[in-house]
Formats: C-alpha cells, structure tokens, sequence
C-alpha cells in the first residue's frame, strides 16, 4: 500500500454528512461528490447501506419527492453529531501536526 492510499480518509458515514450538509442529495449524487471531493469510489451498497445506516439513528431522513430518485436529507442531530466529529478530527490534526512540528 502507497502513502496516497493509505492517507485517503474513509469514513463513509462521516463523509455522506459532509456532503449532505451542503444540500439535500440523491445516491448518485452523494457518490459524485465523494468521487470528485475525496477521491473516493464507493459501491451502490456500500453507499445505501451507510445511508440506512444514517436513517435508522435519524442523521439524515429522505425527502418526500415524487422523483423516483430519493434525496437525502441531514438531520439537526446529524449537523451536531458532524459539527462534533470535525472538532474531535481538527484537534487530532493540530496535535500530530505539532507533534511533528509542522506548526
């Protein structure tokens, strides 16, 4: 495994939070922007299993459309449980990066 690789963050739940807290998004469109975002290529189940995932502890909830495509939705507990996980991740970054004195 190369350093690129193993540097690509992973999180799927974490980052279909990150996508749906710029807009309400179908499937397809939560893979795009992980795709082009984070270089991240994920399987339709991979996806719409982290969706369920999401849905069943209410951090996201589909919107009532009459599309055949489903868009999501990130809940307000969703927008306080990623404004809690990105908090936690900058402290991790500002302690490795002082720790390896890059700041």
């Amino acid at each position: 495994m190369n350093l690129e690789e193993m540097g690509k963050f992973k999180d799927i739940s974490l980052l279909i939070l990150i996508s749906l807290a710029e807009e309400d998004k179908h499937g397809y469109a939560i893979m795009e922007d992980l795709k082009s975002n984070f270089s991240i290529e994920l399987g339709a189940g991979t996806l719409y299993g982290a969706i369920s995932r999401l849905e069943k502890n209410n951090l996201i909830k589909p919107v009532i459309t009459e599309d055949r495509k489903i868009p999501y939705k990130i809940t307000e507990e969703g927008k306080k449980l990623l404004s809690f996980q990105l908090e936690h991740i900058n402290k991790i970054i500002s302690t490795g990066k002082s720790r390896l004195r890059l700041t």
